[in-house]
């Protein structure tokens, strides 16, 4: 534990509905929920306005809708979620080479590696100033925590939340963690927090009370040693800036669950497809390949197979997913499929089994390639149906006569457009044929860089100002009311 709080945690303020919001002039101040839009989606984010009405992350997009209905509900545009996080990270590389990210909009940062003086004025001033610079680059606002400890300044953005800061200072965690439910501390959760229940314990304070021993001989040693630990306020862990990845996986949840056989089939090619894109991407390759089939029912079966070394190839992950997919009974009906590869490493063995899988994919496409298909006539060509453009709600467009826009809805037959940037007045809505040939997939438009770049470049932001020097009156402020797996 330091003595001042120099480890800082910030938590970006409903990161993807607030990046919508600022791209979108007609959503500002309005409910937003971004996530899946099916009946089987999920809530990734919900902007402030839509959580009065009692809509959080993780929620079934389905419940989201009956309580909020007016909402409006946004497909992801990771592109520009990555973008702004860039942007984000680099302002927080320059305050210290010690930046732990946990995800696009979540960071952890030791100020003291960079040079921030271990005074409790001068980790606040850092902090303030981030705040600022992040809304002069980005447009949106982050909540920052400030504690000796890596959990207690999560728990301190927590409560700066929105658009806040808030400081712990060292010899105060026993005394403000002690009323806390114990699954505000980290591991702590559904299955461990159901064990202390039983055995009484539901504050941080109880869980404390109730003594090391008593802790391990409910959790086991480990787990026990170490929630007794942060219960007392002790959190050792360091700040780690290189994270390595440990896997990469991809998944799908369907609307209505697949029966039939070859369907489920396709589905598991197509994700090993998108895994190894993705794998590739990293520049990584892996020796396990992981199979993931959620049932009608809601029970879940993994399956892997590890491969004699790593590989990066699609046909060996496509073979090995489809051979774990044998294994699985389906005929209940599938809900969501996922695939994935472990066991990752910086360099791809070559080996005869890839070559030879490669090599049969291909004989397999030259000779049905020219068969055609059940039921059509001897010489006459088979027809081909021109598959119908699907415009979901919050892609970007771009029409040759109105510009640039965002799909606002679709449906029997017709796509609804609105016009409209980040930097302009709330546009006009138009409606099109969803074939219309003027109309066609955009680009996210950049929310860095002002209305004069408005294009998406590369625009590296600037500079973090160096931390203004300490109040001698006292602290100023006060805390205000969703590829690869790293963790």
């Amino acid at each position: 534990m330091r003595r001042a709080p120099t480890i800082l945690h910030l938590d970006m303020d409903a990161f993807y509905a607030a990046a919508e919001q600022a791209a979108k002039p007609s959503l500002r101040g309005k409910p937003v929920i971004v996530g899946g839009i099916g009946p089987r989606g999920v809530v990734a984010t919900a902007s402030y306005e839509a959580r009065v009405f009692g809509v959080r992350s993780a929620m079934p997009t389905a419940q989201a809708r009956r309580l909020c209905p007016n909402a409006a509900y946004l497909s992801p545009r990771f592109t520009l979620y990555r973008q702004v996080s860039e942007a984000v990270m680099e302002l927080l590389r320059a305050l210290s080479p010690l930046v732990e990210p946990l995800s696009l909009d979540e960071a952890f940062v030791d100020l003291e590696a960079g040079g921030v003086a271990p005074e409790t004025a001068a980790a606040r001033a850092v902090g303030e100033r981030l705040r600022r610079d992040i809304r002069a680059v980005t447009g949106l606002t982050g909540s920052v925590g400030l504690a000796g400890a890596k959990m207690l300044a999560k728990i301190a953005s927590e409560a700066a939340k929105p658009d806040g800061l808030v400081v712990i200072e060292p010899g105060t965690e026993r005394e403000l963690l002690g009323p806390m439910p114990v699954r505000t501390l980290p591991g702590v959760g559904p299955a461990t927090a159901e064990a202390l229940r039983r055995a009484g314990l539901h504050t941080v304070a109880e869980t404390a009370e109730a003594g090391e021993a008593e802790l391990v001989r409910l959790l086991g040693k480990a787990h026990g040693t170490g929630l007794y630990a942060m219960a007392l306020g002790r959190d050792e862990r360091p700040v780690v800036a290189e994270r390595d990845a440990k896997s990469v996986s991809v998944e799908d949840t369907f609307e209505v669950d697949l029966t039939d056989r070859t369907r489920v089939r396709t589905e598991v090619l197509r994700l090993a497809d998108r895994c190894v894109a993705r794998l590739r991407g990293a520049g990584r390759s892996g020796r396990t390949v992981v199979l993931k089939v959620r049932n009608y029912d809601f029970s879940t079966l993994t399956r892997s197979e590890t491969l004699r070394g790593p590989t990066d190839d699609p046909a060996v992950v496509r073979e090995a997913a489809v051979r774990l997919l044998e294994t699985v009974d389906t005929t209940g009906g599938v809900r969501l499929l996922g695939v994935g590869v472990s066991g990752l490493a910086d360099f791809t063995q070559e080996d005869l089994f890839a070559q030879l899988a490669t090599e049969r994919e291909a004989g397999e496409q030259a000779a049905g390639g020219a068969a055609e298909p059940e039921g059509a006539a001897v010489g006459e060509p088979a027809a081909r149906e021109q598959p119908v453009r699907r415009w979901h709600p919050g892609v970007d467009v771009v029409h040759e006569e109105f510009g640039a826009g965002w799909v606002q809805g679709s449906g029997v037959g017709r796509v609804t457009v609105r016009f409209e940037t980040p930097w302009s007045a709330p546009g006009r809505v138009r409606t099109f044929a969803v074939d219309d040939p003027a109309l066609r997939p955009g680009e996210p438009l950049s929310l860095l860089g002002g209305p004069d770049q408005p294009s998406a470049p590369a625009i590296r932001p600037k500079p973090v100002s160096p931390p203004d020097p300490p109040d001698p009156a006292g602290p100023a402020g006060s805390p205000a009311g969703e590829e690869i797996s790293r963790r």
